[in-house]
This record gives C-alpha cells, structure tokens and sequence, in this order.
C-alpha cells in the first residue's frame, strides 16, 4: 500500500476533551460538550483530517458502571456529534475497558489504541495530531509517533490554531 493512500487523523480523548470530566461520566443526563468542540470538529474534518477518539474507561473494568452503559453513551455523542455536521461512527471510538492495576496493553499512556486505529484506517501518524487533556494522553501520542500532541486545560474550549501548522 501506498503512502499517498493514507489518512491524517485528530486522534482526542473524551473525558475533558470532548465531553466536561466530572469523573467516570457514563449517564447520558450527565454528558456535556465541552465549549466549541462541534465547531473545532467540523474544521478539522473541513481540512481532510479523520476524528479518532481514543478513551480510556477505567470505570468498566472498577465496576461503576457497564459495558452497555458506556455503548449507550458512545451512541448518543455519536448522534450529537452527527447531528451538527459531523462525520463519525462507532468505528471511530477506540476504548480501553481496563482497570490501571490490570497492567494492559491498551490503556493510555500505551499506543495500543493509537496503532489499532492506524491500522483499522490506514493512518499516517507522522502527519497526525492528538488532543488530550492528561500527559498520558501526550505520552500515548509520543509513543506512536503522532507528528503534533497538544495538552489543553480540562473541559476547556480547544483553539482553532490547534490545527496551524498541520498539513490541510
């Protein structure tokens, strides 16, 4: 395979990247966009980039909450998500259901979830970016060779000139 025929992606974790952290958000009640996010979206998409979300969901593997639960919400944000002009499917979202003290692979600061998508889509990472809100989020891009990884404040608005400088 040609590398003219791979994707560049904005690879974002979820939890106060996309959605307010309030910790282990599950219910759909209690699910909130974060300020601008479609608008920071619908842009990325606008300049060729592929939405990757990659989340780490510790609360399935404590027992706070289901794998059904967490599948519930998935849907709803994708439906929000489509429903201002988004392109994005289950496909998309990459999660790691674990506990930390379980040790897996997947669980961020680990590439695991970073290398499936890459897979899954034909990424080229080098010209990729990753949005997180935590230094492993930074640390798992880092790990996988994301070209750009930008740390913002929790829940807060990500600026368009997060994608300056990225190939359009």
């Amino acid at each position: 395979m040609g590398e003219k025929n791979l994707k560049k992606a904005i690879f974002l974790d979820r939890d106060g990247v996309i959605n307010k952290d309030h910790g282990y958000v599950y219910k759909v009640e209690e699910f909130e966009f974060v300020d601008g996010i479609f608008e920071f979206l619908k842009e990325a998409q606008n300049r060729g980039y592929l939405l990757i979300v990659v989340t780490n969901q510790s609360g399935i593997g404590r027992g706070y909450y289901t794998l059904k639960d967490f599948e519930k919400l998935t849907e709803y944000m994708i439906q929000k998500m489509q429903e201002n002009g988004i392109k994005i499917s289950k496909e998309q979202i990459f999660f790691c259901p674990h506990a930390p003290e379980e040790k897996c692979k997947c669980r961020k600061p680990e590439p695991k979830m970073i290398f499936d998508a890459k897979e899954k889509f034909d990424i080229d990472l080098k010209n990729s970016c990753l949005i997180g809100d935590k230094i492993s989020d930074i640390e798992a891009g880092i790990r996988a060779g994301v070209g750009k990884n930008i740390l913002i404040a929790k829940n807060s608005k990500i600026s368009m000139e997060a994608l300056d400088g990225l190939q359009k």
